[in-house]
């Protein structure tokens, strides 16, 4: 069996006819007959039905066409995989992220891939719920949970880069409240929750989740606080302005602490939970265009940079004044 019979069993069932079937290949219905006649006196099986009305599969013919679809995709992705070696990358790349992360980190990077290369296209697409990426279309994501269980085949993961949660606090607010000596300890405290992209191994918002760094011994603290938001941005405000203590990824909050608007608490302990990593739909062959991107991110954010500097779009422009 080859290529061009494979074609033709699904240009047959797409069109319902043996006609149809010509004008999309571009022969003469003869020919279309012909070569479907050889090709079920060489399987030896009825492939179609014909009526004089329509051309319908047989069961054994419906399951050639479903093998013959997922072949021809195959061979269809190695011809654009060969052809994209010999090219500059060109095309579309379709994106979903976390909103903080997406704007602070992950705009910035894709705005460098780009210029890099020209003829490819990308589309970022900011959301705190994790689409199904092969059904709505995109080509992956860039999440900063650990990926939900799937499938095996379902699709690929891959990390990007180290990230853990952290407490943090105002120094004006452990001033005046004085710093936990124990995880324990958070329930005595205003603790500033986050009701954003509650993780599935960990539903409830108010509950976090330790572990200690070097001993790995785990502690479950149930925190409360007068203040709580699905803002991480209004709850980082709130902790800065000293309201209380707040558990948030550490690319968020690395360059306050480098200026001192915020220091660790507990700092041996963390919520290692949020790992930036690739999601992608399984797919037999990927694009060129994608696995530059993919390594290309895990270049640029492997040596974790939120910890050496603060993201372009944090950076105040030169003669301005910002306030922490």
């Amino acid at each position: 069996m080859e290529r061009s019979d494979l074609e033709l069993v699904c240009a047959i069932r797409a069109q319902g006819s043996l006609a149809g079937a010509a004008r999309v290949l571009q022969v003469a219905p003869p020919a279309v007959s012909k070569r479907l006649a050889a090709l079920e006196a060489q399987l030896g099986l009825r492939l179609f039905l014909r009526t004089t009305r329509r051309v319908s599969p047989t069961a054994e013919g419906e399951a050639l066409c479903e093998q013959a679809t997922r072949l021809l995709g195959a061979f269809q992705a190695v011809e654009e995989s060969l052809r994209e070696q010999r090219r500059e990358p060109a095309g579309s790349i379709r994106l979903a992220a976390t909103f903080g992360f997406g704007r602070h980190w992950l705009g910035p990077a894709l705005a460098e891939f780009q210029s890099r290369h020209p003829a490819v296209t990308v589309q970022l697409h900011l959301t705190e719920q994790l689409p199904d990426l092969a059904v709505e279309g995109y080509d992956g994501a860039i999440w900063l949970w650990n990926a939900p269980q799937r499938r095996a085949g379902e699709w690929t993961a891959r990390r990007l880069a180290r990230n853990q949660r952290v407490l943090v606090a105002a120094p004006h607010y452990l001033q005046s409240r004085g710093a936990p000596a124990q995880p324990e300890d958070l329930a005595r405290h205003d603790c500033l929750a986050v009701r954003e992209n509650v993780h599935p191994s960990n539903p409830r918002f108010d509950e976090w989740r330790l572990v200690h760094d070097s001993s790995g011994r785990q502690a479950s603290v149930a925190v409360q606080g007068p203040l709580s938001s699905n803002s991480g941005e209004m709850v980082r405000d709130w902790c800065l302005a000293g309201h209380g203590i707040m558990l948030r990824s550490l690319w968020d909050v690395a360059p306050r602490l480098a200026a001192g608007g915020l220091v660790r608490v507990l700092p041996a302990w963390s919520m290692p939970d949020a790992d930036v990593h690739w999601l992608a739909p399984y797919r037999p062959q990927t694009p060129r265009r994608i696995r530059l991107l993919v390594d290309f991110l895990a270049q640029r954010f492997e040596a974790e940079p939120w910890k050496l500097s603060p993201p372009a779009s944090a950076r105040a422009p030169r003669g301005s004044r910002r306030t922490p």
